[in-house]
């Protein structure tokens, strides 16, 4: 199996003094192509810590993380922005849409970022999410499925390798946590890594593994 994610001796602390927590303890872990991973856990665990040090987007005390074979340590800021650019996509839990833009155009201003021929990509999402009739609608005035939904869309636009999932039902409905789970399993069935931080029984259900944060340790 190609291994898409790897992490080893992965270590973070949050928080300094009396208030330090270690979150991650010594954390190996590989996520191989073709696999849907979830992890679970109690909220404050660490989950979110987890992704985003997955994703470069936060540095760990101590460890190693690489992606698609490619080590992110010490690489500059620019670097790791094209290297997630070309190789992963992120569903946050807070959504992080840019707020001027439409949804539509969300999942557009990803695509001009990513791999020849994500355009095409667009229409074909939002119309699988069920968005068509918001598409032209600004995050402050969509419902918070409707901004998940966007989210999901815009992580998966260019068909990235690697996808790494803050709770993506967490604001859905059944029906429409079911069309997100099918396109996260499509993209494992076309060789593709997703690891998905949930407390939704639906995606732990689906997932080739589940995995338990506690004490800074998954297992």
């Amino acid at each position: 199996m190609t291994s898409l994610l790897r992490l080893r001796g992965l270590t973070k602390t949050v928080g300094s003094g009396r208030a330090a927590r270690r979150v991650l303890d010594d954390v190996d872990f590989e996520l191989g192509a073709g696999e849907l991973c979830a992890v679970v856990g109690p909220s404050g665990s660490g989950k979110s810590t987890l992704l985003h040090l997955a994703g470069g987007l936060d540095e760990s005390d101590a460890g190693d993380v690489s992606i698609a074979g490619q080590r992110l340590g010490g690489r500059s800021d620019p670097a790791l922005a094209r290297l997630r650019a070309q190789h992963v996509g992120f569903v946050f839990q807070a959504f992080h849409l840019v707020p001027e833009l439409s949804g539509e155009e969300n999942v557009r201003l990803a695509a001009r970022f990513g791999v020849p021929g994500a355009a095409r990509r667009v229409a074909a999402l939002i119309d699988a999410m069920d968005l068509r009739g918001v598409a032209g609608t600004r995050p402050a005035q969509l419902s918070g499925g409707e901004q998940q939904r966007f989210a999901v869309a815009r992580a998966l636009v260019n068909d990235p390798e690697l996808v790494l999932a803050d709770e993506p039902t967490g604001n859905l409905d059944a029906a429409a946590g079911a069309v997100v789970l099918d396109l996260l399993r499509a993209a494992t069935d076309a060789g593709r890594g997703v690891l998905v931080v949930t407390h939704d029984p639906a995606v732990t259900a689906r997932a080739d593994r589940v995995l338990a944060l506690r004490d800074g340790r998954l297992s």
